[in-house]
């Protein structure tokens, strides 16, 4: 790939970011990540891969405009638009649609060649670690989604039984079962390095949430017990 080609490339990606769980520095390191994590395959083709991880967040605009849309299939689609509007052949611009359309966690179309293999570890890397905990409450704020729900006795909800989004849905749902869902080696690893960081600081805030709201609560009801007959209003 020649440098002006990248650079056009890049340029059309940061006119696309806006989200800030989602920015460019997000693209980067996914960038990034696959160039470590090709290092360990057998001949990828670095031109697919880069363009791949540029493109790949291309369509978080529309997505997040209408939620029942998938930002991994409008922006494999509009990648394909792009590229073979920009002097690249079909077969080129088809291979980066498929990396892109299958990296998504949730899209349920199963990545298949190297390059979208190794597209889809290393967008997963960022969202493990204490990397993927700051992004992952930094996009529920975002959203307005809470960091935890209660349960209908008044306790915390650890996540495991939640309906409702909050960041301890997100992290039981998805987050903490990322670890074996890597498709190559190298992905695998330097998730598994992560791992005990994103586990130690989701057990902390429970931890810590909880035992505010089973002491608190305790003490307001004695309190309101011991002011229930002395006239003032509570």
């Amino acid at each position: 790939m020649k440098k002006e080609a990248y650079q056009q490339m890049e340029r059309y990606m940061l006119s696309r970011m806006e989200d800030s769980a989602h920015d460019r520095e997000h693209v980067y390191r996914v960038l990034y990540n696959a160039l470590e994590i090709a290092k360990s395959e057998t001949a990828p083709d670095y031109d697919v891969l880069i363009t791949a991880c540029l493109l790949h967040d291309i369509g978080r605009k529309e997505q997040f405009a209408n939620p029942s849309l998938c930002h991994a299939m409008v922006g494999g689609e509009k990648a394909y638009k792009y590229l073979t509007e920009h002097g690249f052949d079909r077969d080129f611009s088809e291979k980066v649609r498929h990396c892109i359309q299958t990296h998504r966690f949730r899209s349920g179309i199963q990545p298949e060649s190297i390059e979208a293999k190794i597209l889809f570890d290393a967008d997963k890397l960022d969202v493990t670690g204490a990397l993927g905990i700051a992004r992952t409450l930094m996009y529920k704020g975002n959203v307005v989604e809470p960091i935890y729900t209660k349960l209908p006795d008044g306790s915390i909800s650890d996540g495991t039984q939640d309906t409702a989004p909050s960041f301890f849905h997100e992290y039981k749902f998805k987050l903490e079962k990322l670890y074996d869902k890597f498709y190559t080696a190298a992905g695998a690893r330097l998730a598994q390095e992560r791992r005990q960081i994103a586990a130690a600081f989701y057990e902390s805030l429970y931890r810590e949430v909880n035992a505010g709201y089973t002491s608190g609560r305790e003490m307001l009801r004695k309190w309101m017990q011991e002011n229930a007959s002395d006239g003032r209003r509570i």
